[in-house]
């Protein structure tokens, strides 16, 4: 049925997304994404929109964004669509991507200490 639908199991949302079915459960748990459908028998079945919802999570997640940080900027996403000129939108969209680049720096100087870490360990070998 998922295939003739355009729909997808869950099992095929983790391959898609490389999400592992218990986190795209937890998510789900904590209404970060829901299945559109269920099939006859129970199976979750979800959209496009879902797996672009779960790739925008995941996405968030290295940067440290908190679920209900996640779940506000789902909502951000959903309404501007609807409401492209939503000045107040524009602005609460700006602060995420003002966080999301703050947060992409400090994981860049992490990675820099840890790279020259590394590095020292590797002339220690010789």
């Amino acid at each position: 049925m998922a295939a003739r639908t355009g729909l997808l199991q869950i099992g095929q949302v983790a391959e898609r997304t490389g999400l592992s079915l218990r986190t795209i459960r937890f998510y789900e748990e904590h209404g970060l994404v829901r299945p559109t459908s269920r099939s006859g028998g129970g199976f979750r079945l979800y959209s496009d929109d879902d797996v672009a919802r779960l790739e925008v999570i995941k996405r968030m997640k290295p940067l440290g964004f908190s679920l209900e940080e996640m779940q506000e900027l789902l909502t951000v996403l959903a309404e501007i669509v609807e409401r492209p000129d939503d000045a107040a939108l524009a602005d609460r969209l700006r602060m995420f991507h003002e966080a999301a680049t703050a947060r992409v720096h400090a994981l860049r100087e992490q990675l820099t200490i840890a790279e020259g870490f590394a590095g020292d360990l590797a002339q220690r070998l010789g």
